[in-house]
C-alpha cells in the first residue's frame, strides 16, 4: 500500500461517525448493509452519511452497489488488511515470526474501549 493511500484511509477513519460505520460495516460482513439501516443503527440523519460515506469510499475503505432502490455499502476487506500489513510490517524489526511473543503483535479479544453508560 502507498503511503499516500494510508494516509488517505487514516484521515478517514479519523473520525467519530465515520469509525462507527466503517466498525459496523466490518461487523456486517461482506454483505454489507443499506444505508437507511446504516443510519437507524447509527442514528445518524441520512444526509449527514451521505458526507461520510463519500470520504470512505474515496479512501477505498469502502464499496457501494445498487439493490433495487437502496444504496448498500460494504467494507473493503482488502484495504483494511493492506492498511494493517502497511501499519505492523516493521514490526519486531521486520522479523513477523517474533511479533507472536512481542509487545507488538496484534491484540486478540473485546475492544478495551470504555462501555457508554446506558441511559
Amino acid at each position: 500500500m502507498e503511503k499516500i493511500s494510508v494516509v488517505s484511509a487514516l484521515a478517514a477513519l479519523a473520525q467519530d461517525n465515520r469509525l462507527d460505520v466503517y466498525r459496523l460495516l466490518v461487523q456486517a460482513g461482506p454483505q454489507g448493509l443499506a444505508a437507511g439501516d446504516i443510519a437507524a443503527r447509527l442514528d445518524v440523519a441520512p444526509s449527514t452519511l451521505t458526507f461520510h460515506f463519500d470520504r470512505l469510499r474515496h479512501a477505498g475503505l469502502i464499496s457501494v452497489r445498487r439493490d433495487g432502490r437502496s444504496m448498500i455499502y460494504a467494507a473493503r476487506y482488502e484495504t483494511m488488511n493492506a492498511l494493517l500489513g502497511y501499519l505492523t510490517e516493521n514490526c519486531c524489526k521486520g522479523a513477523p515470526e517474533a511479533c507472536a511473543t512481542s509487545s507488538c503483535a496484534p491484540a486478540r479479544g473485546p475492544s478495551r474501549r470504555k462501555k457508554e453508560p446506558v441511559s
